[in-house]
């Protein structure tokens, strides 16, 4: 069972200090020790009194091989019963290590099964916004397969969007992020990033602005934007408190 989900902010190693410093401004909370072999992780910590961490940070190198923006980590009861779940449903192991196995999705996509630590308190809004939802990019002619495998694997509902390239899986109420589907418009490889939900999508992208980002592209529902370490994340015009669109 899964009982609580982390994303990670996956920057270039030598940029990890940019990206702590962003990303800490933009969630409202203080970064923890760093740890790993080189230093290579960290956790964005919100008010303990108030709420479990679940957004953290990785240096990558060219080397890490399916980390391209983001990834998850499934905090689960028996990690061993969950991995074979997640083969069973078409993942592959790429590494085992004592508190953790990496996996990659059909498309390539990588992602944690770890131990539960008893997290359960989800952050309230930051400066009207959430950080709600990582969003897997996914080529099209894998669109079909990488959607089932995402829905057999949480056990979660798959939602449909009005919008033909859009699905999602949402956990149980409680949990700090859901699973968006994207079908990209042409073949590239699997990929993820973050997204919030903003009470003011355009008054959020100055704010974020006036801390580093850039604004890259703006539609009807979103904006995406560039963070000071290079990577791509998005704000929408989802409704914080539920995740969804109006």
């Amino acid at each position: 069972m899964i009982r609580w989900v982390c994303v990670f902010v996956d920057r270039p190693r030598e940029r990890f200090e940019v990206a702590a410093e962003f990303w800490t401004a933009v969630t409202g909370t203080r970064l923890s020790p760093r740890r790993g072999e080189y230093g290579e992780y960290a956790t964005f910590l919100p008010d303990a009194a108030v709420a479990d961490p679940y957004v953290k940070l990785q240096g990558v190198g060219a080397w890490d091989d399916g980390l391209r923006g983001s990834h998850i980590d499934f905090a689960v009861d028996d990690v061993s019963a969950f991995t074979a779940r997640a083969v069973s449903a078409g993942a592959d192991i790429v590494v085992e290590y004592e508190d953790c196995i990496v996996l990659a999705s059909p498309a390539g996509q990588a992602f944690c099964a770890v131990p539960w630590q008893g997290e359960s308190r989800r952050p309230d809004l930051f400066g009207g916004i959430r950080l709600d939802q990582v969003s897997v990019d996914i080529p099209p002619q894998l669109y079909e397969r990488e959607t089932a495998f995402w829905s057999a694997l949480t056990g979660w509902p798959l939602l449909y969007a009005p919008r033909s390239e859009y699905r999602a899986v949402q956990g149980p109420v409680g949990l700090p992020v859901r699973i968006l589907l994207q079908r990209l418009d042409e073949p590239r490889a699997v990929g993820a990033h973050l997204d919030f939900s903003a009470a003011d999508r355009a008054a959020s992208a100055v704010a974020h602005e006036k801390l580093g980002a850039t604004v890259v592209e703006v539609f009807d529902r979103w904006t995406v934007l560039r963070d000071p370490a290079g990577g791509l994340y998005c704000l929408t015009d989802r409704d914080p408190a539920t995740s969804l669109m109006e």
